[in-house]
């Protein structure tokens, strides 16, 4: 059953024309992978989906119901929540008051019960120490996990994650790695932009490629690990 269903989107940064037709399917339960080397459009499709670049046109229906060109807010008061690249975490907040800031009350459906402070811990028990820490303070893999913490604190139905690997030490990445299969257990759908194809490898059901916005390759996961050909032609630096 697809949650998200984005056709023939076209988004622009002033007259720059980003994204090109682009089509994909999310069914729940997924977790897709957006992969493409920099500047092929996997953050701009992202920001397209939760509402912070509106396309120019296109369609993108989440549960059935059009949301393309909605604001942001109504957006992830629907159920998607979203994790920038950027991080943007409250740095002068303590990490306990990051997670409080974005709870929502009202339980998502796609991982079966709500996500407390304390669910978000046993998924994360770095993160608890340094619960009255400020948050500008914590290293950059510990800023991560608080960051897909507070995203998960809305009770999403549907996670974007933005290049969540990126500036991280392999040691880190692997354990994040780690903690995104544990998500993935807990049947909540995702879509993940990511480059890192080895990062990719063992949490994505299927990949869709972009190369200068357009979709280039999409194939389930099993299938694109076994194409070196695709690898080098469209991952390759």
């Amino acid at each position: 059953m697809a949650l998200l269903e984005v056709e023939r989107l076209n988004t622009f940064y002033g007259q720059s024309h980003i994204l090109f037709d682009v089509s994909l399917v999310v069914d729940k339960g997924e977790v897709v992978c957006l992969l493409g080397r920099n500047g092929a459009g996997k953050s701009t499709t992202l920001k397209s989906i939760i509402g912070l670049v509106p396309p120019r046109w296109g369609s993108i229906r989440f549960k059935g119901q059009e949301i393309a060109g909605l604001p942001p807010y109504r957006i992830a008061r629907m159920g998607i929540g979203y994790v920038p690249e950027e991080r943007r975490i409250f740095a002068n907040l303590s990490v306990r008051e990051n997670l409080e800031v974005a709870c929502r009350l009202t339980p998502g459906e796609g991982n079966g019960r709500r996500w407390d402070m304390e669910r978000v811990l046993a998924l994360f028990p770095r993160l608890r120490p340094f619960l009255e820490r400020r948050a500008g303070t914590l290293s950059g893999g510990e800023q991560q996990m608080l960051t897909i913490a507070r995203t998960l604190m809305t009770n999403p139905d549907l996670l974007l994650l933005d290049e969540p690997s990126e500036g991280l030490a392999p040691v880190v990445v692997q354990a994040l790695k780690e903690q995104l299969l544990r998500l993935k257990e807990t049947g909540l759908t995702i879509i993940l932009a990511e480059q890192n194809v080895r990062f990719v490898s063992g949490l994505g059901d299927r990949v869709y490629i972009l190369e200068k916005g357009h979709i280039r390759y999409q194939a389930p996961m099993e299938r694109f690990l076994a194409d070196e050909a695709v690898r080098m032609a469209y991952l390759a630096v």
